[in-house]
């Protein structure tokens, strides 16, 4: 088992939902992204999501949007990204890291070279938002042979038949998401969402995992009664933008958002 199934295992075990954060690499400054992961792990992160910058991010609301535009100001890529995983695991070598973004960055170093590197730097799983289940047989093995988990979103909208296909793919957990629409948007209604899971439950032993609309201790709470797992970015990536001139006060405030959710989680 990778970094991701040892630590679901282990919250089967005790009974308790996973806390997955995600930031956007390099915002707003790349200096500060590795201090930014380690603060997350202080308040109670089991996965940390690492966005990929990227100028064209489609399944994203405006505050992720202008993250990726902040970060690419300072030329952020997947380079600087594996050199951000490799300092991480320096002093943390237990917490699963995902990359998540879009295909064309990858295309662009080659899926080999992707994997290769990406394997090499700590990095234990993989979400790219546009790479369709029915193309997974391009990166899925690439990825597999280097014991990277491939990790897919499922949306309300999805029909029975592509989720099954979804889940024959999947690896790690599902990310369900919770609207219909882009990130920061409402927050859901947890009694919706469980029927949606329901099925999934009946094509998949992976874990189910909530995001989209999870801003606070209360949303994190009920979606917490019904999934496996949360998912929270945008109230994050609001909070690194509030304080981005004075990114010496952002490890606190990622601290004080998420450390309500852990605790609302696991109360």
């Amino acid at each position: 088992m990778n970094r991701i199934d040892q630590r679901f295992a282990a919250l089967k075990d005790q009974g308790r939902r996973a806390l997955i954060p995600y930031i956007t690499a390099g915002d707003p400054a790349p200096q500060h992204t590795v201090g930014f992961m380690h603060a997350l792990v202080r308040a109670g992160a089991d996965v940390i999501e690492l966005g990929v910058p990227f100028s064209d991010p489609m399944a994203d609301g405006p505050v992720i949007q202008k993250a990726c535009e902040r970060a690419l100001k300072h030329q952020v890529r997947l380079s600087h990204l594996f050199e951000m995983v490799r300092e991480f695991r320096r002093d943390d070598a237990e917490t699963p890291i995902v990359l998540m973004g879009y295909l064309n960055p990858v295309e662009r170093i080659g899926l080999e070279t992707f994997a290769d590197q990406a394997s090499e730097a700590g990095v234990d799983g993989v979400l790219i938002v546009d790479m369709p289940p029915e193309e997974a047989d391009i990166l899925g093995p690439t990825l597999k042979a280097r014991g990277l988990a491939s990790i897919f979103l499922v949306a309300p909208t999805t029909s029975r038949a592509r989720a099954a296909t979804i889940c024959a793919h999947g690896e790690g957990y599902l990310y369900y998401v919770s609207l219909k629409g882009v990130t920061g948007g409402a927050a859901p209604n947890a009694d919706d969402v469980a029927e949606h899971l329901a099925p999934l439950r009946e094509l998949t032993d992976l874990p189910l995992c909530v995001g989209f609309g999870i801003r606070d201790g209360a949303s994190a709470a009920e979606m917490g009664r019904v999934a496996d797992g949360v998912i929270v970015g945008s109230a994050l990536v609001s909070r690194i933008a509030e304080n981005a001139d004075a990114p010496e006060a952002i490890p606190a405030a990622l601290e004080a958002v998420l450390g309500e959710m852990r605790q609302a989680l696991d109360a």
